[in-house]
């Protein structure tokens, strides 16, 4: 039988997910192998070392840069206070001084005879990375992070904004056609992921920013909500670092498009159970796709053994997303792999898929390149 690999989108009820929590540099591992984490939990943390201030000390005392340290009244290592005086010079027999102030809080790192000049480092910032799923974790990254498996529901999008976040699942939309407006939310959805059928408005995501939502997932949203919505035009396709107070994650594309039946029924199954949701998606070499994972609740070690890596096979009955226009966002079924090339409009040659329109019925014979897989 024909058949033919494929990219995959995976919306799964039930699978093994592994996320890997790691440091932006060398920290601490504060779990060990096996331990049980939930979502707000720390599992290493770091300090980022803060900038440096050169104070120059010499022209501000009036000094030669050879005399420094005997005016210093901080030494190497010593902390300081912005505003304490790091270095005083006096004149008339002591009657009067003249100090040298920190410009910022931080610590000695140098003092150098030869320019005059102090090395002044700010305090570091100390990082946190956080579970981010309820679940176990299964390795330990020496000095730097962990690995955190989990099972549940995992469902890819095609495209978000803003980070990572958890909340209570709620289903505002009645069908995967229902538009997500402004009348739909209210403050009783403070600190939850909502789920929208089709397009998300402009006005709804203000009203949600309003009453403090974290999260909203639906099928589509305009290119223009989403451009009032970041303020700018986005370019490249990189997010995820968006301070918007909200994240959100878009299932089908742009426009106003059906959430997938599944996806839609999946979320449904999950309402009110604790989500995790992130909007980092990138489109260019090293694809990230947004997603939303919801554990599964009494977690068992037994549960997260490796699954089977996932089959990228495309054959007939598989269900696929079609990507490309007339029919972007469709969600259809492969009726059929013809075994030869056939010739498109630009009169290439190229393999094709025949698919069935889900919703409508309708046939049509496609590029193999214009569909991905929605993996099961």
């Amino acid at each position: 039988m024909a058949n033919a690999y494929t990219p995959g989108l995976k919306v799964s009820e039930s699978t093994v997910i592994s996320k890997e929590r790691r440091l932006p540099l060398i920290g601490d591992v504060l779990v060990n192998k096996g331990s049980r984490v939930k979502h707000s939990d720390v599992v290493a943390k770091t300090e980022l070392p803060g900038n440096v201030e050169l104070v120059n000390v010499v022209n501000k005392l009036s000094i030669d840069p050879k005399e420094i340290k005997d005016f210093m009244l901080l030494k190497e290592g010593d902390r300081v206070k912005k505003g304490e005086s790091i270095a005083q010079s006096s004149s008339f027999f002591g009657m009067f001084t003249t100090p040298c102030p920190a410009p910022c809080d931080g610590t000695i790192e140098s003092i150098s005879c030869a320019t005059g000049q102090v090395v002044l480092r700010q305090n570091p910032t100390p990082v946190e990375v956080l579970s981010f799923i309820d679940g176990i974790v299964d390795e330990i990254i020496p000095k730097e992070g962990v690995v955190v498996k989990t099972i549940g529901t995992y469902i890819q999008g095609i495209f978000g904004v803003g980070g990572e976040t958890v909340g209570e699942l709620v289903m505002v939309a009645s069908s995967p056609s229902t538009v997500l407006e402004e009348g739909m939310i209210n403050d009783t959805q403070a600190g939850k992921i909502i789920v929208g059928g089709a397009l998300i408005t402009a006005a709804a995501i203000k009203k949600a920013q309003a009453c403090k939502v974290k999260g909203i997932i639906a099928g589509g949203i305009d290119d223009e909500t989403l451009k009032n919505f970041l303020g700018y035009d986005l370019g490249v396709a990189i997010t995820g670092n968006e301070n918007k107070g909200i994240t959100l994650v878009v299932t089908e594309g742009f426009g106003n498009i059906n959430m997938a039946g599944k996806t839609f029924e999946l979320l449904k199954n999950n309402n009110g159970k604790k989500t995790s949701i992130n909007g980092a998606t990138q489109i260019r070499a090293g694809v990230i796709r947004p997603e939303i994972i919801i554990p599964k609740e009494n977690l068992k070690e037994s549960d997260i053994s490796t699954p089977p890596e996932a089959n990228l096979l495309m054959d007939v009955g598989c269900v696929v997303r079609i990507i490309r226009v007339p029919h972007f966002g469709s969600i259809a079924e492969v009726t059929a792999l013809p075994t030869e090339p056939h010739e498109i409009e630009t009169g290439a040659k190229v393999r094709v898929v025949e698919v069935k329109i889900e919703h409508t019925g309708e046939k049509f014979t496609l590029p193999r390149a214009n569909v991905e897989l929605i993996e099961k």
